[in-house]
C-alpha cells in the first residue's frame, strides 16, 4: 500500500494570512501580475461572508536544507495554486497595495452595506453614500473602534436599529473566522506527481508546467535574490514583446531601475525585431540547459532546491551554486551582443519571418547551440555555419517536435563532451540519408499546410538565394513575405474546383507560390497552358501582360528559381497529378542544396 503524499486541512483565513505575513508560506507571481479585476475580489468576499466554499489551496514544501553550520533550514510552502485567491485576501482584508495588469502598485478597496449585506468596489457614488462602510479592510483588522464606528453609522441613517448594525459589522469582521482548506504536498514529491495531483484536484484541468515550478523555486527564495531575478526574468520577456512597456516599469517600479538587471535589459526599449519574443519557459529552458548541461527542466526545480543527487540529501550549497549557475544563464540569454548575434545568424538562413518559425523548440535549441559553441571558443564563422545547419536539420526532420526534454538532454550532453563536427556529421549520416532527401522529404511534402515546416525551409532557401516571386521580373520572394505577400497557386484554385478538385487536392504545397497579387489577377482561372501561351507571346514583343519577365531567358530562370517544371507550359488538368509530383521533386533538391550550402 503505498503512502499518502500529501495532507488535507482546513484552516483560518487568519492563520493563512499570518503565514504569509510571516514568510512561512510564499506567494511566487509565476510571472504575471495579479489579474483578477477588483469585482472578482467582491465575489470573494461576499462569499466568504456568506459562508460558501471558495475552493482550495495547494502549496507544495520546500525540503528542509542542510546548512554549512550543520544545522538544518525548515522548508517554506510555496503556493502553486490560489495565488490569486490570496493575493485578493491581502488586498481586500489586510490593505495591502497589489500589482496590477498594467503592472502599477494599486490598492483594492471594498465597501460594505450592513442594511443589505452586500460588497460593492468602492467608488465615488458609494463613498458619498452613508449606508456604505467604505474601506472593509480597516474593520476587519480592528483599526477602528466598533462602538464608535456603529455611532457614526446610525448618525447618517436615522431610526437604524444599534444591535442590528452591530451585528452586521461582527458578521463581517468574522470573515477570518471562516475556514479555507489547504492541500500540502511532500517535499519530496517529484515535479511529476505534483503536476499529476495539481490536474487531477483542480477543476478545470489546467496543468503547471515545470517553468512554472522553476519560477516558483525562483521567486520563493529571497536569500538569493529571487524575487528581483524573476522580476529580472517578467521584465525581460515582456520588454521583448511590447518594447514600450519600458516607461512603465521606469514609472511603477523605481525599485528595480536602480539594479544592473535593468540596465541589462534597457536595450530592449527600441528593439522591434519579433523573429524570436520568448516566453519565460523558452529562456529558463536555453539559460538551464546551456548551463548546466542538462535538458529537463525537472532537474532545474531540485537543484534550486539544494538537492544532491549522488546522496539524495538537500544542501544549502547547491541551492547557492544553482542560482549562481542559472543567472548566469539568463545573463548571457539576454545578453544584448548575444541575442542580435544569434537572431542575425537565423536570418542569414534565410528565416526572416516570425510565420517561417514554426517550432520554437528548434530555435531554443539553435540558441543553446549558439551560446555553447561561444563558451567552447569556437571560431565565430564555424558557429555561424553549425547553427544554421543545426536549426535547419532540426526543422526538417522534426527533431524536438516529439520528446523535447529528452532530446535537449541527449544533444546537450554530446554536444558537451564531444567535437561539435563530429557530431554533426554523425546526425547527418543517421538523419539525413539519401533516402531522406529523395523520398522521405518528398512524401512530407504532400500536404495541403501551407504552414508546413518544410515548405517553410523552402521559402528560407528562396530567401537566401534571392530568388524572383512567380513570374516577377524585380520581386523577391523576401519582398513578398516581409511585405505581407500572399501565397497563390501555379495551377489556379478556381480552375482546379471547376474541374471537380476538391480543397486538399487543389491547395497542395506542390501547387503553391509566392507571387504578386497583380500577376495573380491576371492569369485569374486560366490553365498553365494558356497563360503560358500568353507568357511567350510576351517573350516575343507582345507587350506586358503577367508582370515584367520580357525574355525566354529570364522566363526559364524564374521557374528554375522557383522549382517548376519545364512542362508547365504545356500542361492542364489532366496533368495536374504529374506536375505535383514532379514540383515536390524540385522543392525537395533545392532544399538539399540549400542545407549544404549553410
Amino acid at each position: 500500500m503505498k503512502t499518502q503524499k500529501y495532507s488535507v486541512n482546513q484552516h483560518l483565513i487568519e492563520t493563512i494570512l499570518s503565514w504569509v505575513k510571516s514568510d512561512e508560506i510564499a506567494i511566487p507571481e509565476i510571472q504575471r501580475p495579479f489579474v483578477w479585476d477588483a469585482t472578482k475580489v467582491r465575489d470573494l468576499m461576499d462569499s466568504l461572508y456568506q459562508g460558501y466554499p471558495i475552493g482550495y489551496l495547494i502549496a507544495w514544501r520546500n525540503p528542509n536544507v542542510k546548512l554549512r553550520d550543520g544545522t538544518t533550514a525548515e522548508g517554506k510552502k510555496i503556493l502553486i495554486d490560489g495565488q490569486q485567491r490570496v493575493t485578493a485576501f491581502t488586498a481586500a482584508i489586510l490593505g495591502d497595495y497589489v500589482i496590477n495588469k498594467d503592472y502599477k502598485r494599486v490598492k483594492i478597496k471594498i465597501a460594505f452595506n450592513p442594511l443589505k449585506e452586500k460588497f460593492e468596489v468602492l467608488n465615488t457614488a458609494i463613498e458619498r453614500d452613508g449606508t456604505w462602510l467604505p474601506d472593509i479592510s480597516k474593520i476587519i483588522s480592528g483599526d477602528v473602534d466598533v462602538f464608535n464606528l456603529v455611532e457614526t453609522y446610525r448618525s447618517k441613517n436615522e431610526n437604524i436599529d444599534r444591535k442590528f448594525i452591530f451585528d452586521k459589522i461582527e458578521s463581517l469582521r468574522k470573515i477570518t473566522q471562516k475556514q479555507l482548506g489547504l492541500i500540502e504536498l511532500d517535499s519530496d514529491l517529484d515535479i511529476e506527481a505534483v503536476t499529476e495531483i495539481f490536474i487531477r484536484i483542480n477543476s478545470k484541468g489546467v496543468g503547471l508546467s515545470q517553468a512554472d515550478f522553476v519560477m516558483s523555486k525562483i521567486a520563493a527564495n529571497e536569500s538569493y535574490g529571487g524575487s528581483t531575478l524573476r522580476k529580472f526574468i517578467d521584465y525581460f520577456c515582456h520588454l521583448a514583446v511590447a518594447p514600450e512597456f519600458y516607461s512603465h516599469i521606469t514609472e511603477v517600479d523605481k525599485e528595480f531601475t536602480t539594479t544592473d538587471y535593468f540596465q541589462k535589459i534597457s536595450w530592449l526599449r527600441n528593439e522591434k525585431e519579433d523573429l524570436y519574443d520568448p516566453d519565460y519557459n523558452d529562456l529558463l529552458r536555453v539559460s538551464f540547459t546551456s548551463e548546466f548541461n542538462r535538458g529537463k527542466l525537472a532537474d532545474l526545480v531540485s537543484l534550486l532546491s539544494g538537492r544532491n543527487f549522488e546522496t539524495r540529501t538537500y544542501e544549502e550549497e547547491i541551492v547557492k551554486e544553482s542560482f549562481a549557475t542559472l543567472e548566469k544563464g539568463i545573463l548571457n540569454f539576454i545578453n544584448e551582443t548575444n541575442f542580435k548575434r544569434f537572431l542575425m545568424i537565423i536570418k542569414s538562413a534565410g528565416f526572416i519571418s516570425p510565420k517561417l518559425i514554426r517550432s520554437q523548440n528548434a530555435l531554443n535549441f539553435a540558441y543553446i547551440l549558439y551560446l555553447k559553441l561561444k563558451s567552447q571558443n569556437y571560431n565565430p564563422a564555424e558557429i555561424e555555419t553549425y547553427v544554421r545547419k543545426w536549426f535547419v536539420l532540426s526543422i526538417l526532420t522534426g527533431r524536438y517536435s516529439g520528446s523535447p526534454e529528452s532530446m535537449f538532454d541527449f544533444d546537450i550532453k554530446n554536444i558537451s563532451s564531444k567535437d561539435f563536427k563530429e557530431y554533426l556529421k554523425s546526425v547527418e549520416n543517421a538523419d539525413l540519408s539519401d533516402a531522406f532527401w529523395d523520398a522521405a522529404l518528398v512524401q512530407n511534402l504532400t500536404t495541403s499546410v501551407s504552414s508546413s515546416p518544410n515548405f517553410n525551409v523552402y521559402l528560407a532557401a528562396q530567401v537566401k538565394s534571392n530568388d524572383k516571386g512567380f513570374l516577377s521580373k524585380d520581386i523577391t520572394v523576401k519582398d513578398l513575405i516581409s511585405h505581407r505577400g500572399d501565397i497563390h497557386h501555379v495551377f489556379p484554385r478556381d480552375y482546379l474546383k471547376k474541374n471537380s478538385l476538391k480543397k486538399g487536392q487543389y491547395n497542395q504545397i506542390g501547387n503553391y507560390v509566392y507571387m504578386q497579387s497583380e500577376i495573380n489577377v491576371q492569369i485569374d482561372n486560366k490553365a498553365p497552358n494558356i497563360y503560358f501561351s500568353e507568357l511567350k507571346d510576351q517573350c516575343n514583343g507582345a507587350g506586358l501582360k503577367y508582370g515584367g519577365i520580357d525574355s525566354f531567358q529570364s522566363l526559364e530562370d524564374n521557374l528554375m528559381m522557383n522549382c517548376i517544371p519545364n512542362t508547365i507550359v504545356s500542361m492542364d488538368i489532366d496533368n495536374y497529378d504529374e506536375f505535383l509530383t514532379l514540383r515536390r521533386g524540385l522543392i525537395a533538391k533545392k532544399i538539399r542544396d540549400y542545407y549544404y550550402s549553410l
